[in-house]
């Protein structure tokens, strides 16, 4: 008889009150039963962690990520996550991880993105988060030059960059979601075809393999 493919589920909060309030657990728990169902996967376990995703030694952190790793090796099974920032948000982490040789599925990616994509996706999303904190110090110091009082407006200003990246991914990915229904898969491919649409750019030009890249990993 035909088994379906085995899971463990890993869902991650950053914030005791996030875990005591179920804020973001509820969206990531429907988003890989959604995967699960489509793509005929059996979840076998779930586990549920409060904590930090930063640092390199994140997982000394994650007694549930360590334990899901372990089940999923035991089972001979997939650790599926909703995202990949619920793994973690560095990508010397994401590589260690892969090294446990378990495999990963991340459900917003889809079931065909290989390790080494996800190693990319990784890279850009730290290259992105780089980027964000760089155009944040440089619009702070022009701040100072002019004179203007820091503190809350420093704050205020990280967060306007950080609202503005979501806003924008938040905007172009029913376009994305449409490219994909239609069968174009690849980063390159996805380019292309935001070109094709005549799609601007976050930045207003046109689509490159590595802006797309980024844009899939905020997604």
């Amino acid at each position: 008889m035909w088994e379906l493919p085995k899971s463990v589920a890993y869902l991650r909060v950053s914030t005791v009150q996030q875990g005591r309030s179920g804020l973001g657990l509820e969206a990531q728990r429907a988003a890989i039963a959604a995967f699960a169902a489509q793509h005929g996967h059996s979840i076998e376990a779930e586990y549920v962690e409060v904590e930090t995703g930063k640092g390199h030694d994140a997982l000394a952190r994650r007694p549930k990520l360590a334990a899901a790793l372990a089940e999923a090796k035991l089972l001979g099974a997939t650790v599926l996550v909703a995202k990949l920032c619920r793994l973690g948000r560095d990508v010397h982490f994401i590589s260690g991880l892969m090294a446990a040789r378990v495999p990963f599925i991340v459900a917003e990616l889809g079931a065909n993105v290989d390790p080494f994509m996800l190693h990319i996706y990784a890279s850009l999303a730290e290259k992105e988060r780089s980027l964000i904190s760089a155009r944040t110090k440089e619009a702070l110091a022009a701040a100072r030059r002019r004179g203007v009082k820091l503190g809350t407006n420093g704050r205020k200003l990280a967060r306007e960059n950080k609202a503005k990246a979501k806003a924008t991914a938040a905007r172009l990915a029913p376009i994305v979601a449409s490219i994909r229904g239609s069968g174009i898969v690849t980063v390159r491919a996805i380019s292309d075809e935001l070109n094709r649409r005549a799609v601007a750019s976050p930045r207003g030009g046109r689509w490159s393999k590595s802006t797309t890249a980024m844009l899939l990993a905020r997604l």
